[in-house]
């Protein structure tokens, strides 16, 4: 099992207590969840990826203390409720993919997994795919979702490159993107094309939205004064909405980033712990 960024720091962040209740609205492969459950708390966990979940089942289907539910975190009001599991002491938002996700579950997350199809659905019953955003949008759309989603420079010459590749063949792999953006400027890299990823993922799976909800929803179930809302994020658009709204509401925020020493991987480099008083 893969260990998450900043682990430790997110279940000091918590403060947990055996008597608490706490929702991981992101339980991933579990890693959080196997700590929180040391400390015998209850925990609902929450995750919508059907596949994740069910291997956690499979694992943690026999701890009293845990209940696990797949869905999105901006139902988490809803899921709590339905639950009766409310007011909370701590929710924890893990924005990350999980290493599953991104190494093994062949849906497109990861530009170096060359032949996967460009799916990038966290949830199957999302809408729309990448590759059916990437032939259906115009491209002034993809621009700006590259734009908005990245802050990528290079978000028009991309479209560009894009619109007229797919004239002559539909884009249907993580490889063939991949070539397409390259194309586009002599000034891409492996950043660009990163970015350009993490535009698509944010659109097929309206993440900015979804948070909004979820921090939102978050705030109506805790405990306050006390309660704790922990959001560990991985670019500055994510960072962003979380400031704002621990802003709008007047709210305390302290803020962790790994040690640069132990964080190998870009994206655990990226990577922005904050911890919300209620």
């Amino acid at each position: 099992m893969h260990t998450p960024v900043l682990l430790q720091q997110a279940i000091e962040g918590l403060r947990l207590n055996s008597q608490g209740f706490y929702i991981d609205a992101t339980v991933g492969e579990g890693g959080h969840v196997s700590e929180m459950l040391k400390k015998q708390t209850r925990i609902l966990a929450i995750d919508a990826d059907s596949e994740q979940v069910k291997r956690l089942k499979n694992r943690f289907g026999h701890d009293k203390n845990l209940i696990l539910e797949v869905g999105n975190f901006s139902e988490i009001e809803h899921i709590a409720k339905k639950q009766g599991f409310f007011p909370v002491d701590g929710v924890l938002f893990d924005l990350g993919l999980s290493m599953r996700q991104l190494k093994e579950g062949h849906r497109g997350f990861s530009y170096k997994e060359l032949d996967d199809p460009l799916d990038m659905r966290i949830d199957a019953n999302t809408l729309l795919t990448a590759e059916e955003i990437l032939s259906q949008k115009s491209e002034k759309e993809l621009s700006e979702i590259f734009s908005k989603n990245a802050e990528e420079i290079f978000s028009e010459r991309i479209a560009h490159a894009i619109a007229t590749a797919r004239r002559k063949k539909g884009i249907t792999t993580v490889g063939e993107l991949v070539s397409i953006v390259q194309s586009a400027h002599k000034g891409i890299n492996r950043s660009t094309v990163a970015r350009i990823f993490q535009a698509l993922r944010i659109e097929v799976n309206d993440e900015i939205t979804n948070l909004k909800k979820g921090l939102q929803g978050a705030l109506s179930i805790i405990k306050k004064p006390g309660g704790r809302i922990v959001v560990i994020s991985f670019h500055s658009l994510e960072d962003r909405v979380v400031k704002l709204f621990a802003r709008q509401h007047h709210m305390n925020m302290s803020t962790m980033k790994p040690k640069t020493k132990g964080a190998k991987a870009g994206f655990e480099r990226s990577a922005t712990l904050r911890i919300i008083s209620c």
